[in-house]
């Protein structure tokens, strides 16, 4: 790694796919350092649901859970495959984890044929090589890539935690570089915060029409309870490009921005079933879609 390199803040959405069992909750629980929950293997219906996040000092890694990717067996396996296929576009990097001490089976090949239309970079993370001869583990890393062209290839035992450590090496070189998401010690993401935000996305595109252009963002600053939980403060910031379009968010005499707070407000009370504070700050940044590591700058990422 260069100087340079070190000096660079990383970070971004890290999908891990696999057959069950593979080892996929025993890795992260490895590099996070903790038991984080178990996530439902229920149908998702948030975008990316956010299963843990480990970060160090010049980078976060957000790791995330997507539909299983199975061969349908109905409408909805079909819906849920389009939106794991579509989920493996948007993240930065897929890990693809096998079973090394299982081999090669139908569920990989389902797996691969899918990925074929990936550009995403995907690593193929061979998993419980404690359990394999090290003889047998080139033989096995041979006969995958001839399937898919990987764009790195890492043995690992997320048990015994066997060259994890390089893989998250490998993970951050990947990594472009972008803002810290999430607080340093949020190991997972309440999914809600997602959903908030987007809520607020949603209800400034919708009141601002053609005026704003969809670069428009919308960070959660700080979700809390008080009174006994009966009220919950949301605070948010809505980041724009330019000055002009600040003015037209805030609107005249603060108008516009009152209205996309009451109307979110009122998803976001039947979203957390609770009384809702909402507080919006709009806030300038030149052309932060180009500069996402300028965000780090906003202090969104402070007193959570």
């Amino acid at each position: 790694m260069s100087n340079n390199d070190q000096h660079v803040y990383k970070s971004g959405f890290i999908s891990i796919i696999g057959r069950p069992n593979v080892g996929k909750s025993t890795f992260l629980n490895r590099v996070i350092g903790q038991k984080i929950a178990i996530m439902s293997d229920k149908p998702q219906t948030t975008r990316n649901k956010v299963q843990g996040v480990y970060t160090t000092n010049d980078s976060q890694m957000i790791f995330i859970d997507t539909p299983g990717i199975h061969k349908p067996k109905h409408k909805l396996g079909d819906f849920m495959m389009k939106i794991a296929q579509n989920t493996l576009r948007e993240v930065d990097i897929v890990l693809f984890m096998i079973n090394a001490e299982e081999g090669y089976g139908r569920g990989d090949e389902f797996i691969i044929e899918k990925l074929k239309g990936v550009k995403t970079p995907v690593f193929l993370v061979l998993n419980k090589i404690d359990q394999l001869h090290p003889d047998d583990i080139l033989p096995l890393i041979e006969q995958y890539n001839a399937l898919h062209d990987f764009a790195a290839v890492v043995p690992i035992s997320a048990l015994e935690g066997n060259n994890v450590e390089t893989l998250v090496s490998v993970i951050r070189k990947e990594l472009p570089e972008g803002p810290q998401y999430y607080p340093a010690d949020q190991v997972t993401d309440h999914p809600e915060r997602f959903i908030v935000s987007e809520l607020i996305r949603e209800k400034a595109l919708h009141l601002t029409r053609e005026e704003i252009p969809h670069s428009l963002a919308v960070v959660i600053e700080k979700i809390s309870t008080r009174d006994n939980g009966n009220v919950i403060d949301v605070m948010a910031t809505i980041v724009v490009e330019r000055d002009s379009q600040k003015g037209i968010v805030i609107g005249k005499q603060g108008g516009m921005l009152k209205e996309i707070g009451k109307r979110a407000r009122v998803d976001i009370e039947n979203l957390l079933g609770s009384k809702v504070y909402l507080e919006l700050w709009v806030k300038v940044q030149k052309d932060w879609r180009n500069k996402l590591s300028n965000l780090r700058d906003f202090g969104f990422n402070d007193d959570y």
